[in-house]
This record gives structure tokens, C-alpha cells and sequence, in this order.
């Protein structure tokens, strides 16, 4: 059995922890937006699963210094050769 996650999960999921990432900084979403130059729109649809570009991803995730985390994630994926495509 396949155990598939939806993109809309990965949205969520995205958005949860800024969410959470913002709150734990005591930062608000206006001051996020200003800081990465975004609107505070687009970080209120980010933190709902809406609007999760990959720019706005990686935007947030080097403001929260995860984006080395994200690219080891990456690599270590790349690295174990287990990446099955549907395509």
C-alpha cells in the first residue's frame, strides 16, 4: 500500500510551523512580511496551507534558519537512491 501525502498536507504542514516558528520569535505576521518583503496577506494565506510558493517557502525557512535543514533533507534523500516516481 502506497502511503501517499496530499501537497495540500505539505501546505499545512508548512504553514503549522511557521506558524509556530513565528510565535516561538514573537514576531507577527506583519513584522515577518516586512522582513522578508513579503505582505502580511501572503504570510496569513502561507500559515493556512494557501499560497505556499516555493519563494515564499524558502524565504521563511532561511529567516528561520532551516534552510540547511531543508537542503540536507534534500540531499540525504537524493543520497539513498529511494526516491520511487510515479512518472
Amino acid at each position: 500500500m502506497i502511503d501517499a501525502v496530499t501537497i495540500w498536507e505539505v501546505k499545512v504542514q508548512l504553514g503549522e510551523l511557521c506558524k509556530q516558528q513565528r510565535q516561538r520569535y514573537k514576531i507577527s505576521q506583519e513584522d515577518l512580511a516586512q522582513e522578508l518583503g513579503l505582505s502580511r496577506y501572503t504570510i496569513q494565506k502561507f500559515e493556512n496551507g494557501k499560497n505556499a510558493t516555493l519563494d515564499t517557502v524558502l524565504k521563511i525557512a532561511n529567516h528561520f534558519n532551516l534552510l540547511k535543514k531543508l537542503y540536507q533533507a534534500l540531499k540525504d534523500m537524493e543520497n539513498t537512491n529511494d526516491i520511487n516516481s510515479l512518472y
